[in-house]
Formats: C-alpha cells, structure tokens, sequence
C-alpha cells in the first residue's frame, strides 16, 4: 500500500476511544492519592507563579484514570514505562464480552473469554466485564437493594469486580498475549489484593460465593505463595502487563477484534503510567485481512520525549517530583507493589497546550474529543534553513513539504538535539534560543485551518514573543540584531507587543488551534513528508493542557 493509500485509510478507519475521564472526581485505587489539580498561574496573575497564563500544578497517583500497570509494579528490574515499545502497546487485538457469564466477586476463565471472541496469539486482550458501568463518569446504576438505591460505583469498579481464576494467567502466557485489559479497577481479582484486608466484609462475601460455587476456600484456590510467584515475578519476566480503567465507549466493541493501540506517558521512574486507549476498525468497505496486513507493516514512530524527573520544566514552573508511597516489600501504606504518588506543573516534556492554557473560556483537554487529536498531517524539517533565535516562515514549511488545508503541522527545527537527554544537550540554547515564526505564520496557520501544530522546541512562539525577552536582555539584543539584519525591521516594528506577544496562543487558541511542545524522539531522524499523525493524552477533565503520546505512522515500506 502506498503512503497516501495508507493515510487515506487509517483516517477514514472506525476509532473507538476506550479511555475513562480522568477528574478530580476519579476515584483512586483504595488507599492510593486522588487527583488534585490547582491554579499557580493565570493570565493576570495568581499566587506562586504569577501571570502570564493559566498554569496548573497536578498531584497524582497514576491509578487515577486509563492507566497502564508496568512490569516494575511487581517486579523491580523489569522495564521502566519509557522503555517499553510502542510495538509492545500497539497491534491485533479483541474485546472479548463476558458480562453476561461474571457477577460480583466472580471468577472469569479462559474458557469463557474464548467461547465469546476469537483471541489469537500475540494479541492484546481486552475483557469486558461489564463493571465498566459503575465508572465515576458512566450512569448511575439504581438498585432497590442498594442503600439509597443507587448502587456504589467507586465500591462497584475497585471492590466487587470478577476477576481471572487460577488457570487464566497460565494461559495468557501460553497464548503470549501482549497486554490484558479490563473495564474495572485491576486486571487481578480484588479479593488478591490489600483489598482483601481494607473491606473484609466483602472478602466474606467473595470467599462464601467461592465455596458455594468451587467447594474451596479463598486460599486453597489462590495459594498465596504460588500466586505471589505467578503475579509478581512470572508475568512481570514475561513482559506481560495490564491496562486498567478501560471504559469509553467499550460496549461499541462487543466480542470484535481491532487495532489497539495503549498509548502511556513514556514515564521513566515510576512503575504504572497515564495512558490513552483506543481501537481501530476497517473503514466502511475494507477488507480486515487487508486492513490488519497494512497495519502489521506500518512503520510508527514515536515522537515523544521521555518523561522524567530530569525533564527541565518551563522556566518559573514546578518541575517533576515522584516519591514511593509503598513499594513491594513495605512502605508506608503497605505492601505487594510498587507504588507512586507524582508532583509537576504541566508544561514540562511533551506535551499539548490546551485552549485553556491561555483561553479560559476553551475545552479542558478531557473535554476535546479523541477524532480532534489525529488524523492526516506533515513533518516538515526546516532544520537546515533556521538557526539560534531565527525567525521561519509559512514559505519554508510549504517548500519543504506538501502541507494542505486541514493537515496536522509538525515543524522540525532541531532543537530536539539540544533537549535534556541528547549528547547535545544544551538546556539555555534549548529553552531560550530556539527559533520561531514569523508575525504571518498565525494567519496562515488559520487560513490552511491547520488542525493543530507540533514543535520540537519548548515553545511553538518564538522566545523573544514571550516573557524570555525580559528575563534574558542580552539574548533579546542579539536576536534583535539578527532580525533587522534578515528582515530590515528591528523587532517592536515586525512584531508589535499588543498583537504579537504569545501570538501562537493568543491568537490561535480560542480558535480551537493548539499545539504541542518538546517533541522529540524518532522525530531527529525524519525526514520530511507526508504521516498519520496522532495526539494522545491523558482525557484529563480539568486540565489546562496535557501530557500524551505522540506518533507519526507511514505506510510500510
């Protein structure tokens, strides 16, 4: 398939969005910390950070929401996030329905999963059990057994969910499935876990319905021993991993297998990452043999830097911080896996400045849909015709690549090789000396109704259109200079303040046209050229902007 075939197809493709709205209001795992989300910064100022846009520091537990569960959860020397391929989170898969057969507290087979979809080796397997209703975001379930009749959901998705008997996860292996997903809390019964402990009453409850139903007590069913083995060190070793809280629009996929791809926060110090989910069908008169044969082949590049505590942030924000709140030995609230509690302000590493950034009357980033993210796009490498705080204009991007109207823009500068993990790091010619676009380029970006922009560099305006000029005169002087040598204007003239300051965001923002910063990875070694280009971040309800997964996919070759 040619490259145009093939974008023309993935575009046209049916996408399911499988993630749950990530909020305040998203339950944790039990004992886990919640999501909190606070203003620092906002446009005209706020206390601790100033003003000058709406920024917000973010304190979690990746828990919180779609999340993927790394190896280094249970075992320590398994692979960090960042480590894991996308080739590893994306390919063949099935959503295998089993609400029907499950019930609270029940156990699922291998045989009831099979006897619903067609699971074949090397996929990745999600399971519906149908306690994806008792989501913080879904209806309310209404029982008159219920106190208040209406059911508890937090108690529904975390603490009465079925889980895998004994048998599944031997099968999992044999089938070298690539990861197991579930609609609820955790891809292990609740009843293997410290929940058994924090809600004995329902321990109870589950061991009573065991007996009933296998004639075993908990622990003659689950020897503690052997299932700390299989959890812990077998699965782990395997490289076999979970993502949890699948919800969205799940029940679209019933007993239907797709292209999944699970797209993490490419984290590298802690174990279980943010991710977003969702799943690729054919377009309306494809064949899927030819659909899942030219997904197979696609090369996809990954274009996102990793996520670290060593990422600098933007200047006079709050950098990434991660402390261990429990880890498989014992900590604080326990023991049984590694877990992490996470501390940043937003705008560090790759991620996409929202509408509500600089526009407060925008769409949270939970609140744009997945279709607004992806679709047909460019990367155009400037990287030979621009240089330290040098301006780029709409004319070089169209004469290095063929861009039209509604494309996704990814500018390759090459500032990607001054980022923090490059041999060539540089961090003060990275944050304060990258170039950026000339005064135009805002109304051409509108006029092509470009759908959003991506930059390798920390800011998609140029530095000197923003507060950097006042922090750093010297720099402001040169550029100053470089401008009126290249352009016979020196820069109050070219780029008045009360237009141009911000003009990327100002002006483009509540328009509904963003873009993403810190672009990296496979993208120093693109070319230029026509991709399928996908944003995928975190469905963050309250937030101002967001870190996701960012990738460029070609017809392969």
């Amino acid at each position: 398939m040619d490259r145009a075939s093939f974008i023309d197809m993935l575009s046209t493709a049916k996408m399911t969005d499988l993630t749950q709205g990530c909020s305040i209001f998203t339950p944790p795992w039990p004992g886990e910390k919640s999501l909190e989300i606070h203003f620092f910064k906002r446009v005209t100022g706020a206390y601790g950070g100033g003003q000058g846009a709406n920024g917000q520091i973010l304190n979690w537990s990746n828990t919180v929401g779609t999340h993927l569960v790394g190896e280094r959860a249970f075992h320590s020397g398994g692979r960090a996030i960042a480590d894991i391929s996308l080739r590893d989170l994306c390919g063949p898969g099935v959503v295998a329905d089993i609400s029907d057969l499950v019930s609270d507290y029940s156990l699922y087979t291998p045989e009831m999963i099979m006897s619903r979809a067609d699971v074949r080796p090397g996929d990745i397997l999600i399971i519906n059990t149908g306690y994806h209703r008792y989501s913080w975001d879904q209806p309310d379930v209404f029982s008159a057994q219920a106190q208040g009749g209406v059911e508890s959901k937090e108690f529904g998705f975390y603490v009465r969910h079925p889980g895998p008997a004994p048998s599944f996860f031997p099968w999992a292996l044999a089938m070298k499935l690539k990861v197991v997903g579930v609609d609820c809390g955790c891809a292990e019964h609740p009843m293997n876990t410290p929940i058994r402990r924090m809600h004995e009453n329902h321990f109870q409850r589950a061991e009573a319905k065991l007996k009933q139903t296998y004639g075993m007590s908990w622990d003659e069913m689950f020897p503690q021993d052997d299932y700390y083995q299989m959890t812990h060190i077998t699965l782990p070793k395997a490289h076999l991993i979970f993502a949890e809280a699948i919800v969205g629009d799940i029940d679209k996929l019933k007993n239907q297998r797709a292209w999944i791809a699970i797209m993490p926060v490419p984290f590298m110090e802690v174990e279980t990452a943010w991710a977003r989910v969702c799943a690729y069908q054919p377009p309306e008169g494809m064949d899927d043999a030819a659909f899942y044969q030219a997904m197979a082949a696609a090369e996809i590049f990954d274009l996102t830097a990793p996520f670290s505590c060593q990422t600098p942030q933007w200047l006079n924000y709050v950098p990434l911080s991660v402390t261990y709140n429990k880890r498989v030995g014992g900590q604080y609230f326990g023991m049984g896996r590694n877990g992490s509690t996470c501390n940043a302000s937003i705008h560090i590493a790759t991620h996409m400045d929202g509408e509500k950034h600089f526009y407060p009357a925008g769409r949270a980033i939970g609140e744009v849909p997945l279709t607004d993210w992806v679709g047909p796009g460019v990367i155009a490498d400037i990287s030979h015709l621009v240089s330290d705080a040098s301006v780029y204009t709409p004319q070089m991007i169209q004469d290095v690549v063929d861009i039209r109207p509604g494309d996704i823009l990814i500018i390759k500068t090459g500032w990607a090789n001054y980022g923090w993990y490059s041999p060539d790091a540089d961090e003060f010619r990275y944050m304060v000396n990258h170039p950026g676009p000339s005064p135009d380029f805002s109304k051409w970006v509108t006029d092509m109704r470009i759908k959003w922009i991506g930059v390798d560099a920390v800011s998609a305006d140029h530095p000197m259109n923003t507060i950097m000029r006042i922090w750093h005169p010297k720099t402001f002087a040169a550029a100053n200079a470089k401008l009126i040598r290249d352009f016979g204007r020196d820069w109050d003239e070219m780029y008045p303040l009360d237009y141009y300051y911000q003009d990327m965001h100002l002006n483009l923002f509540p328009k509904r046209i963003v873009h993403a910063e810190n672009l990296a990875g496979d993208l120093l070694n693109m070319p230029s050229g026509r991709y399928y280009i996908g944003c995928y971040p975190q469905k963050a309800m309250e937030a101002e902007s967001m870190w996701a997964r960012f990738v460029a996919i070609k017809a392969g070759e």
